[in-house]
């Protein structure tokens, strides 16, 4: 019986630690998005429905019931985009397996690496996608199948001005250069800067739609950044990408082991 008793306050108190967690993680998940200032929207009138009950506000009581109902329905009609990129990466790993050795994924890390540093110099702008767990057949099919071998030389032909795939990007799959020229969705995120490029919109376009981790090289000013779900790390020395890359994709060399968190480059 005593047990009972205590048991009466600690059920509550862990409801609502559960419910905090739930708002918390509703919120995470639809942070960046247009559903989010929707979401904030109406949480608010959930603050008034509330408050209407307790003061005993029986009409505004009713016609808030009566909104909560159809806006349930709106909010999957006009954010089934949204809700249906979300969902597709719950179950999604956030360690990149592309069933190769270490040392086959460090070779490939160091070839791209080397090849974005290059074109950086001579501001030659690219677009790199490598697919993870989402597969990328839609954006695939979109450019020119290539599947050959990733090499610098290779990435540095291809974007070069004159060459016929050079406008678009190219997308990776494990150790090969799957397609080029491909065309990327561009984001529609409203917190974007009107000066943003179609570059940068495209490399957040496709992150924000797969978990495709984008290298890219701005034609203007030669800069290089990492997109990876719908963020932006920008990247200074050819160290630093390798260790990006070597932390998304779970690599840890003897030289310099890593377990820093991807938080921690986007706190930088």
């Amino acid at each position: 019986m005593h047990y009972f008793h205590i048991w009466r306050y600690i059920n509550p108190t862990i409801e609502i630690i559960i419910l905090w967690i739930v708002y918390y993680r509703i919120l995470i998940f639809f942070e960046g998005t247009r559903a989010f200032q929707v979401l904030k929207g109406i949480i608010y009138l959930l603050a008034v429905f509330f408050i209407s009950q307790l003061l005993g506000l029986d009409i505004l009581n009713w016609l808030l019931t009566k909104i909560f109902a159809l806006s349930v329905i709106a909010f999957l009609i006009l954010f089934q985009q949204e809700l249906r990129q979300g969902l597709a990466r719950i179950g999604q790993h956030h360690i990149f397996n592309i069933g190769l050795e270490e040392s086959a994924i460090v070779e490939i890390i160091e070839e791209l690496a080397s090849a974005v540093f290059k074109m950086a110099r001579q501001k030659i702008g690219c677009l790199i996608a490598i697919e993870r767990d989402t597969k990328l057949k839609t954006y695939i099919e979109s450019g020119v199948q290539l599947d050959a071998k990733i090499s610098s030389e290779l990435i540095q032909t291809i974007f070069f001005h004159n060459s016929p795939l050079h406008d678009g990007g190219v997308i990776t799959r494990g150790d090969r250069i799957i397609a080029a020229s491909c065309l990327f969705p561009l984001s529609d995120n409203p917190n974007f800067s009107k000066i943003i490029g179609t570059r940068h919109r495209a490399a957040f376009g496709i992150t924000e739609q797969t978990d495709a981790v984008v290298l890219m090289v701005s034609e203007e000013t030669g800069e290089i950044s990492v997109a990876i779900d719908g963020r932006f790390i920008p990247i200074v020395t050819k160290d630093r990408l390798e260790n990006i890359l070597k932390n998304i994709l779970g690599i840890e060399t003897q030289k310099k082991k890593t377990n820093k968190s991807l938080k921690s480059f986007f706190q930088k």
